[in-house]
């Protein structure tokens, strides 16, 4: 409800990418937020250029070199030769790390032995949620796993008879005889692992969007349950889009990971058992071979985190140029502008930064996996010699050999993918630390919920020293209000652009809490009522009413959800809010899905979209009405029905009209002049006029264009 005027020093925070490094990967990568509509509330691409965030959208032309070439230049040898520029300016704002990639720069730089140390508590954090989620299904993957880690290390052991019956004397066919009982044991193993493995993956199957969902509704219902003016808090803002957008994925990653960390952790132990048994010399040797390919997938995965920290501004910048090239909204302005052009060469230089930045990384990858893979095959060379020095020196028998050659080649596999999954757990347990965070700043934020409801009907709602702050604002939005309002009353609040109109209105509509003074119904501290209760005797029209994408008929019967409404009802609110002609006119009426982003769906006028919104207050029949500027975009004609019949509905109600326009307040019951959030005047029309202040020097100001006319 309030005007940005209204709340000084708020921003709006940044959006992000989903789970994984690659999610910022511009649009055509396959992943879903590339398609977000502007103004859907996740664009990141729309701050404003200076609002105090070092990773802000800059449109083309807004005085940054490396961003603004002519078209025709895109994509050229001279976009690769300034690549260069643009990935290495760390003093440039724009390629300052983002919020939500905070936690992959701590994983870019980290040690691999603090991911070690760190293992065990991030493990036990995502199995508790997977357990909150489903302690079912939990522990299904859990038995699954463990038990199909057993059956492999008896198949490894069933490998050692295999060979005894085959390299011991006598005849082949003996040979092969004495060797079946071990090879059907083997075979049996295979086959029960391979089942519990199934089995496994079914579950974790299960279990994976579980979690996400359990995650997501946490979030959800903390985010709805905070105050409002929690929301003009940037800190928690910042905090709320990051726990969104990478911590609720992570949470969902952490169990995917955890569970390839316990995989490999049982094939790597039921490998190591073998060779312990067979000869304790070969276990080092295992992790010897295996350290050089986890170095290099450690460090393969920090070329990849360190790449998308340089990259993720020009990303981002791609990503809102190549939306606004393929959306509905700005496609009439590019047309009437002829930028095409320019657009595509824009977009066309940012693809050649990334491609040659992408090309650089992949080649540092290939590097380092191939001197990983150099130095393994060296240290298993070395595994594999010790291993012919004990057959050869009689210290181990031919038969424990070949199993101890066949557990060292699983053992090995085993420890690369341990290697590259540790990396993994500890990247995502810092963005799921993130959302626990989160949750425990808004469980403290979270408004409290008395016992005691509000009044069914009131006589009147008293304001008594009324002050609120928003946060981190310089002055007070509303300052020592003192105001009564009675039943039946209509109540104009007119006021310049700051005045503190808007936040007065949410103060009465119980969406703020004041931090000084009380605001009671009939002697009822509203502090002491349950806030919904509250709420559910307000009913308000916003200047900016929401766009749901719903039916036309649950646009208007949302307004009193909570109870069954019949199309008579709605009908009769929509005549009410002068909303029914059109409704009328839609493809499918009433069941017209008021969206264009599916399929048979229509899109209204901003004047439509009012008159509905004015349509949804008359369905709540609430006993206060707030209108903020609620025919700001309507017609003349239709502004006249609207305020007509506001006034047949103030029977029995109370009517609180926000509006510039002058001349609509001429027939309120007391109109109140606000400047800098306190009360400078207030009476009637005729009152106040003759008092020759702030109201008459308003009123005449707007009546002198229509009198010059």
């Amino acid at each position: 409800m309030p005007d940005d005027s209204d709340a000084p020093g708020r921003t709006e925070t940044e959006s992000a990418a989903n789970a994984h490094h690659d999610d910022a990967r511009p649009a055509g990568s396959g992943h879903g937020d590339e398609e977000r509509p502007a103004g859907s509330g996740h664009g990141d691409e729309e701050r404003p250029a200076g609002s105090g965030h070092g990773d802000e959208e800059r449109p083309a032309g807004s005085g940054h070199g490396d961003d603004v070439r002519a078209a025709g230049k895109g994509g050229g040898g001279a976009a690769s030769d300034r690549s260069e520029v643009l990935l290495e300016a760390e003093e440039d704002g724009e390629l300052a790390v983002p919020y939500w990639l905070t936690s992959t720069e701590e994983a870019a730089n980290t040690t691999f032995l603090r991911m070690l140390r760190r293992l065990p508590r991030l493990l036990r954090d995502a199995w508790l949620l997977a357990w909150r989620a489903s302690a079912r299904t939990t522990a299904a993957v859990l038995v699954l796993q463990l038990t199909a880690g057993v059956a492999a290390a008896l198949g490894l052991i069933s490998v050692v008879g295999v060979f005894e019956g085959l390299l011991q004397a006598g005849p082949t066919p003996e040979r092969v005889r004495a060797a079946v009982p071990s090879l059907l044991f083997l075979v049996g193993t295979f086959a029960v692992r391979g089942i519990l493995t199934s089995a496994a993956t079914a579950a974790h199957g299960r279990l994976s969007p579980m979690v996400f969902e359990a995650a997501e509704m946490r979030l959800l219902d903390l985010t709805t349950r905070v105050d409002l003016a929690t929301f003009d808090d940037p800190e928690w803002r910042d905090s709320m889009e990051r726990a969104r957008d990478r911590g609720i994925p992570a949470a969902q990653q952490m169990v995917d990971v955890g569970v390839e960390v316990l995989t490999n952790t049982v094939g790597l132990v039921a490998a190591a058992g073998v060779l312990a048994v067979l000869h304790p010399v070969l276990l080092p040797l295992l992790a010897l071979a295996a350290l050089p390919t986890g170095w290099a997938a450690v460090r393969a995965a920090r070329l990849g985190y360190r790449s998308e920290l340089r990259l993720i501004a020009v990303w981002r910048r791609q990503r809102m140029l190549t939306h606004m090239l393929a959306a509905r909204e700005p496609a009439g302005e590019l047309r009437a502008f002829t930028v095409r052009r320019f657009l595509l060469a824009e977009v066309a230089r940012l693809l050649r930064i990334s491609t040659t930045e992408e090309v650089r990384v992949v080649t540092q990858q290939v590097r380092s996996n191939l001197y990983g893979q150099a130095l393994s095959g060296l240290v298993s060379g070395v595994t594999y010699a010790v291993l012919l020095w004990l057959l050869w020196t009689g210290r181990m028998d031919l038969a424990a050999g070949g199993a101890a050659g066949y557990a060292i080649n699983i053992g090995i596999g085993k420890l690369r993918e341990l290697a590259f999954s540790v990396n993994r757990v500890y990247e995502n347990g810092l963005y799921f630390a993130g959302f626990q965070g989160f949750c425990e700043l808004s469980l403290d934020r979270a408004e409290p919920a008395p016992d005691r409801h509000a009044p069914a009907r009131f006589t009147e709602i008293v304001l008594d020293g009324v002050t609120f702050s928003y946060p981190d604002a310089e002055r007070p939005a509303v300052d020592g209000v003192s105001l009564t309002l009675r039943r039946g009353q209509i109540i104009a609040l007119v006021g310049e652009n700051g005045s503190g109109k808007s936040t007065l209105a949410a103060v009465l509509a119980g969406l703020y809490r004041p931090q000084q003074g009380t605001v009671t119904w009939d002697g009822a501290d509203v502090s002491r009522l349950h806030p919904e209760s509250l709420r559910d005797r307000v009913a308000v029209v916003m200047q900016e009413p929401t766009r749901w994408p719903l039916s036309a008929r649950l646009n208007i019967a949302i307004g009193r959800h909570d109870q069954p409404a019949t199309l008579e009802r709605v009908q009769d609110s929509a005549r009410a809010g002068d909303a029914h002609e059109f409704v009328m006119e839609l493809p499918r009426k009433y069941d017209t899905l008021l969206s264009r982003h599916f399929t048979d769906g229509a899109d209204l006028s901003g004047g439509q979209w009012q008159r509905l919104a004015v349509s949804r207050a008359f369905h709540r029949d609430a006993p206060l009405l707030i209108c903020d500027e609620p025919t700001a975009n309507l017609d003349a004609r239709a502004e006249h029905d609207v305020y007509q019949r506001l006034r047949d509905l103030a029977a029995g109600r109370t009517v609180v009209l926000i509006t510039h326009r002058m001349a609509s307040v001429r027939e309120a019951d007391r109109i109140i002049v606000m400047d800098h959030g306190r009360i400078v005047e207030e009476g009637g029309h005729e009152e106040l006029m003759a008092a020759g202040g702030l109201y008459e020097q308003l009123f005449t100001l707007q009546a002198s264009a229509y009198q010059s006319a």
